[in-house]
């Protein structure tokens, strides 16, 4: 875990902006690189197919695969800056960068579904669709769908692990491009089983559609990091260790009650602020204490990042914790 001390301790002002891999995990890293190689790799073999196929399904698995590896290096590029320490200037770090890119990425791929739409309006004219070598195409994407799928599992599962939007994101990409590759498989047999040649652009379709969806969804994922809307499961977890903590048969350190609890997220930094109610007879320091107490715990529970708590007399009367504090000393 990372508490505000050691947040604190990274600011460095006046220190000049880098951005470089190593900034990012080990872990990270080699997710990032495994997903630019293979993603290059699946590029030359999908345009194998369509060259040896012509087909608008395939056209529109390779298209997306330019897709992946641009994706990919952008990826690599938002982890060096959302790993770059806080600075003067960015007190709260650099973990949008994460949403930016994952945005991009949604961008990018909404694009893709539009060209491969536009691709496939085209061929239903021209019928450009050569059946001649289907099986060594069938083959070919069919070692794409492999590769991306165990690609995808890997980033989105580090990404998780790590709680990296940019690498979750990726990895809904490649898993997405796998189903994609099914759906390829799909058209393919029918044209070789059936000869029905109008089977091959419908699949495209369906697949532009597919994609056009996983687009508008990362670019939603995107907006929501970027406007910092809160995390209904984030919210759960803090809710549920302020309320250990309040009323008289709250666990030391009791507090009276809370309220005006904010918290958002930069990718793995979480940024918690809340009020706390004490009883008024305590005094500043023991006040203080009850904060950094619960301050810490969050900081603990969330991993990275700062907890920052306000604390407030209570104006209760009536206050159960207030009488029962008043009644014992305070412990810790």
């Amino acid at each position: 875990f990372e508490p505000l001390a050691s947040v604190r301790r990274k600011l460095t002002i006046g220190r000049p902006m880098r951005y470089h891999v190593t900034n990012i995990p080990k872990i990270e890293f080699r997710a990032a690189m495994v997903a630019i190689i293979a993603g290059l790799s699946l590029l030359v073999i999908k345009f194998a197919a369509y060259w040896i196929t012509e087909s608008s399904a395939v056209f529109s698995d390779a298209l997306e695969s330019i897709v992946n590896v641009l994706s990919s290096m952008i990826a690599l590029w938002a982890l060096a800056v959302a790993h770059k320490p806080a600075d003067a200037e960015h007190p709260y770090g650099h973990g949008k960068a994460e949403f930016m890119s994952a945005g991009l990425e949604g961008g990018m791929i909404l694009l893709a579904s539009i060209v491969i739409l536009a691709r496939t309006a085209e061929v239903l004219y021209t019928g450009a669709l050569s059946t001649d070598r289907i099986d060594e195409g069938l083959l070919l994407i069919g070692l794409a769908m492999v590769v991306n799928g165990f690609v995808g599992a890997m980033l989105l599962r580090t990404g998780r692990r790590q709680h990296s939007a940019t690498l979750e994101a990726d990895g809904h990409h490649l898993l997405s491009d796998a189903v994609t590759s099914i759906a390829v498989l799909i058209g393919l047999g029918i044209v070789r089983v059936t000869g029905y040649r109008i089977a091959d652009p419908i699949c495209a379709v369906l697949i532009a559609i597919y994609i056009g969806w996983i687009a508008t969804r990362l670019i939603k994922r995107s907006f929501a990091g970027l406007m910092d809307e809160q995390d209904q499961e984030d919210k759960k977890r803090l809710t549920d260790v302020l309320d250990t903590h309040t009323g008289a048969n709250g666990v030391a350190p009791r507090i009276c009650s809370y309220h005006k609890l904010r918290h958002r997220h930069n990718g793995r930094y979480h940024w918690v602020d809340f009020h706390i109610m004490v009883p008024t007879h305590l005094s500043i320091s023991e006040g203080h204490r009850i904060a950094s107490e619960i301050e810490y715990e969050i900081e603990c529970l969330l991993g990275e990042g700062n907890a920052t708590a306000h604390v407030e007399p209570c104006p209760a009367e009536s206050c159960e914790v207030c009488g029962s504090m008043s009644a014992s000393p305070v412990t810790a």
